[in-house]
């Protein structure tokens, strides 16, 4: 199924902000941001996880849709992700890492895609060691230089596919989430 908004402006023009949708930032000047461009209802649970992985240290941006809706009603494809403030805050740090969600595919691998091929291998040898599997992503690899997780400085950055199953399970139990958002962050660049 197609994308319902093209554009963050379509979206905009035809959604209420703060009643279909919000968007939450905490910009703490850092050279890097953890985001998830589809939270909320669209992707359950990613933007929870892209929060805890952010902590106190790293910028940390959502876009969350607030009503249980087909996931194509406010799903914006990230290479088409334009929301401005999304863009701003980026667009002023060296590395993005966006999570995301996937369906289930009866395993729970972490799908590693983006540009910055470094940094994605770094989380999935951390995140391999921590227990968990992760794979490059041959489906959705994100490697559009206008996929959102790419506008930073470098024009690089990660983007992880979490499938529901996994997301579910790290919303659920706080030990294993706090495991993930650790590997995770082990594999980032100390800033």
């Amino acid at each position: 199924m197609a994308d319902r908004y093209k554009c963050f402006a379509e979206l905009a023009a035809n959604e209420r902000l703060g009643i279909d949708y919000r968007i939450c930032v905490e910009d703490r000047g850092a050279p890097l941001v953890v985001f998830a461009p589809h939270g909320g209802w669209i992707e359950p649970n990613t933007s929870e996880i892209a929060e805890a992985v952010a902590g106190l240290d790293f910028s940390f941006y959502a876009f969350e849709g607030l009503e249980n809706r087909p996931h194509t009603d406010l799903h914006i494809t990230s290479h088409r992700f334009d929301e401005p403030t999304a863009i701003d805050i980026v667009g002023r740090c060296h590395y993005a890492v966006a999570i995301h969600g996937r369906k289930d595919n009866g395993d729970e691998s972490v799908w590693l895609g983006g540009r910055d091929a470094e940094l994605h291998d770094a989380i999935g040898s951390s995140l391999r060691e921590a227990g968990f599997d992760a794979d490059f992503n041959q489906r959705l690899p994100g490697t559009e230089l206008t996929n959102i997780c790419n506008r930073t400085l470098s024009r690089k950055g990660v983007q992880l596919e979490l499938p529901r199953s996994l997301r579910r399970k790290l919303a659920r139990d706080t030990s294993l989430r706090e495991t993930f958002c650790e590997a995770v962050r082990s594999g980032l660049p100390s800033t």
